[in-house]
C-alpha cells in the first residue's frame, strides 16, 4: 500500500469484502498520518513488513469472521468436494463417461433390489440351544388346549409352539421319550425319530418350524399349524418301532423253543 501524489491505494485480500478494505484503509491512514506528523510529508511509502503486520492485525478482528462457515458446514463442503472428485474420477475411467457411470449405478441398484425381493429381509438364524419348555410343567392335553385356543384367535405363532410342545409332552407321557428338562425341539425330533422312524422327516420339519417361529423371527401360517396338528394326531395312532421289534423277537424266540 502506498500514498503517491496524495492518493492512497490498497489491495484488499480476497474474500474480505468492503469491510476489510475500509479497515485496511483506516490502518494505513493511521500509519500515513503518523509519518506525516513526523514532518517528512508526502509522498510516503509504508514498508512491506509493517504493512503486512498491520493488515494481519486488522483482519484478525472478530468483525471480519462473523459470517465465516461453521465446522459442520466446512466438513460438509469438504465431503461434497471429495465426492465430486470421486465421481469425476469414476466417470473418467468408465466407458461412456458420466452417462456410463449412471448406467452402472442403476444396474447395481436394480440387482440389489431384485435380490432383496427374491430373498426377503435377512433373518437371524434360529438358536439351537434354546429349550423347548418353560419352567412350568404342563400335560400334553393342556398344551393341545392352549394350541387350539390360539388357533381359534388366529395366533398361529403361539399355536405352532404349543402344538409342538404337546407332541413332545405326549411322547414323554407314553415313555417314548425320557422326561428331560432343557431338551430342544431338534433334540426331541431326533430322539423321537429313532422310536418312530416312519415320522422322522415330519418330526424334523415340525422342529424347524418351531425354531423358526420361536427364535428365527418368522411368522407361522394356518397351514403350518395344521401340518403339526396332523402330525400330533398321527403320532397318537402310531405304535413305536421298539415295541414292534420286541414283539417280533419274542415271537421268533417262541418258535425256536417249540422246535
Amino acid at each position: 500500500m502506498s500514498l503517491t501524489g496524495g492518493v492512497l491505494t490498497a489491495a484488499a485480500p480476497p474474500g474480505t469484502g468492503g469491510t476489510a478494505v475500509r479497515g485496511l484503509l483506516r490502518t494505513a491512514g493511521t500509519v500515513v498520518r503518523a509519518a506525516a506528523d513526523s514532518g517528512d510529508g508526502p509522498p510516503v511509502t509504508v514498508p512491506r513488513d509493517p504493512a503486512r503486520e498491520a493488515a494481519r492485525r486488522e483482519l484478525s478482528k472478530q468483525m471480519y469472521h462473523e459470517n465465516d462457515p461453521g465446522l459442520f458446514q466446512r466438513a460438509l463442503k469438504a465431503f461434497w468436494d471429495w465426492l465430486d472428485r470421486l465421481l469425476d474420477s469414476a466417470a473418467s475411467t468408465t466407458p461412456g463417461g458420466t452417462i456410463g457411470l449412471i448406467v452402472v449405478v442403476l444396474f447395481v441398484v436394480a440387482v440389489l433390489a431384485a435380490l432383496w425381493w427374491r430373498l426377503g429381509t435377512p433373518r437371524r438364524q434360529p438358536s439351537s440351544t434354546a429349550t423347548l419348555f418353560d419352567d412350568r410343567p404342563r400335560s400334553a392335553a393342556e398344551h393341545r388346549a392352549a394350541a387350539e385356543a390360539h388357533a381359534a384367535q388366529g395366533h398361529w405363532n403361539q399355536a405352532v409352539q404349543e402344538r409342538m410342545r404337546a407332541i413332545v409332552r405326549s411322547l414323554e407321557e407314553r415313555t417314548l421319550l425320557d422326561a428331560r428338562p432343557g431338551r430342544t425341539a431338534d433334540e426331541a425330533a431326533a430322539e423321537a425319530g429313532r422310536t418312530l422312524p416312519a415320522h422322522t422327516d415330519r418330526l424334523r420339519a415340525a422342529a424347524r418350524e418351531f425354531d423358526d417361529v420361536t427364535y428365527g423371527g418368522r411368522r407361522a401360517t394356518e397351514e403350518s399349524y395344521h401340518r403339526i396338528a396332523e402330525l400330533d394326531r398321527d403320532l397318537e395312532r402310531t405304535r413305536p418301532a421298539l415295541a414292534h421289534s420286541t414283539t417280533s423277537t419274542a415271537h421268533t424266540t417262541h418258535q425256536g423253543t417249540d422246535e
